[in-house]
């Protein structure tokens, strides 16, 4: 069966019926970026970067990226422009260092070749593995803690204080209450084990939200906006620049760590991890990501990568391209339905997120908590990945403490201490040592 060959589905263990739904459901669970990633870059009209036109863009670069994932790794996850990564591309590069949008998008075309070459050398793939099992773990529980804590804000349940950071929200607001429903109905799904329960969930909200006043469009069809402004757009002039190095080594850095923690936890939950606790195609899924930040430059889109919501998918039970397929469809079908797909409120998407992040939670029984040496570095990675907003930050933070509560336990945690961990830890040191500078 072709679908078997291209996009590693085997009728005898996995069902057509599931992989749909699991690609419609990790879709309307990334379809916010469709909104948010023109917000962020309407800041840069004044510079010339129509915000139509970065519309276009960001729902190519997702079709291009997951295609890459379904047909290149085989693997159930859907990519995007990257949120933080567009932050820094719009308030960083461009307002904050005064570049111009070409220059940063060359930044990312140059950060999408290196992807390449070292993907097709297994640098990543080395780095991956040389993380131990229980930081792997930490990060998948991690992640489950940061997906929550972004579906909290979704809804509108965890908002801004300015004595505390967070609080709790007005419970007197539609959008709140609405979410409250939604968290009802998801974990009634879940807790029922119905099929595709989150995706049911997620529109039987969007529809309730209707009356409420919530969920709103005032049409289903558009025609795509032109990409022609942002095609192809690139400087390059300034490539031999002392900025521009600095520019792309933070783009390598940040998207290396992110991809590499959203990949290992996304897959500890769907069991493609083998027995030696190395991930299953790991090199196939990098260069997919790798392929899609280098032809995301040249559609006009900041850094693509894999989207951790890819676990929604995943915890309805997609394992296969096929999934990433459905997901890359609906990305296409956006373009022209952007209308009817932007009428999902976030208080929809949002209690799927909380959902997903207690099924992610599950991976920390796998830390052997009794042992500290183990127990800190994975607590470190638990909690200050939701905390920085980072995944790549809980990672690197918790490498650190792992070496170093290693070497508190003397002969036997040093031997513990792989080389490539070491490698990594002066990384991980250099890396905030300059960024204190």
């Amino acid at each position: 069966m072709w679908f078997q060959k291209l996009l590693g589905f085997d009728s005898t263990q996995h069902k057509v019926r599931t992989e749909i739904f699991a690609g419609v459901t990790t879709f309307l669970t990334m379809a916010y970026i469709l909104a948010v990633n023109p917000g962020i870059f309407s800041a840069l009209e004044p510079m010339g970067m129509p915000n139509s036109a970065v519309f276009t863009a960001t729902v190519l670069a997702a079709i291009v990226g997951t295609l890459a994932m379904a047909f290149i790794a085989k693997k159930p996850f859907g990519l995007a422009p990257g949120m933080g990564m567009n932050a820094f591309f719009v308030f960083g590069v461009c307002l904050g260092m005064g570049h111009s949008w070409q220059f940063a998008l060359t930044a990312v075309f140059i950060e999408g070749i290196l992807f390449i070459l070292l993907s097709l050398f297994k640098v990543r793939e080395l780095i991956a593995h040389a993380i131990p099992m229980e930081l792997k773990a930490a990060i998948g529980g991690g992640i489950g803690l940061f997906i929550a804590f972004v579906g909290l804000q979704h809804c509108g349940i965890v908002v801004h204080n300015e004595n505390t950071m967070v609080s709790l929200a007005d419970f007197n607001n539609r959008t709140v209450l609405l979410s409250l429903i939604g968290l009802f109905i998801c974990g009634l799904m879940t807790v029922r084990k119905i099929p595709g329960g989150l995706l049911w969930g997620i529109l039987l909200t969007a529809l309730i939200g209707i009356p409420m006043g919530v969920t709103q469009w005032s049409k289903i069809i558009s025609m795509p906006p032109s990409l022609a402004p942002v095609f192809l757009q690139f400087e390059w002039s300034q490539i031999f620049t002392w900025d521009m190095f600095i520019v792309v080594f933070a783009f390598l850095f940040v998207d290396l760590f992110d991809t590499i923690g959203t990949v290992i936890a996304v897959s500890l939950k769907s069991g493609m991890v083998n027995k030696d606790g190395k991930v299953d195609g790991i090199g196939h899924m990098l260069l997919a990501d790798a392929v899609a930040t280098t032809a995301g430059a040249c559609l006009g889109a900041s850094t693509t990568t894999t989207y951790v919501e890819s676990a929604a998918g995943v915890a309805v039970g997609g394992r296969t391209g096929l999934t990433a397929l459905v997901i890359a469809v609906c990305f296409a079908l956006a373009l022209f339905l952007s209308p009817l797909f932007l009428a999902i409120p976030m208080a929809a998407t949002g209690p799927a997120l909380i959902i997903v992040g207690v099924m992610m939670i599950s991976n920390t029984a796998a830390i052997d908590w009794d042992d500290y040496s183990e127990a800190i570095p994975a607590f470190i990675t638990l909690l200050m990945t939701p905390l920085c907003y980072s995944i790549s930050d809980g990672l690197m933070l918790g490498s650190i403490m792992y070496v170093l509560m290693k070497l508190c336990k003397g002969k036997e945690g040093i031997r513990q201490i792989s080389p490539a961990m070491w490698v990594l830890f002066a990384i991980f040191v250099l890396r905030y040592i300059y960024k204190s500078l």
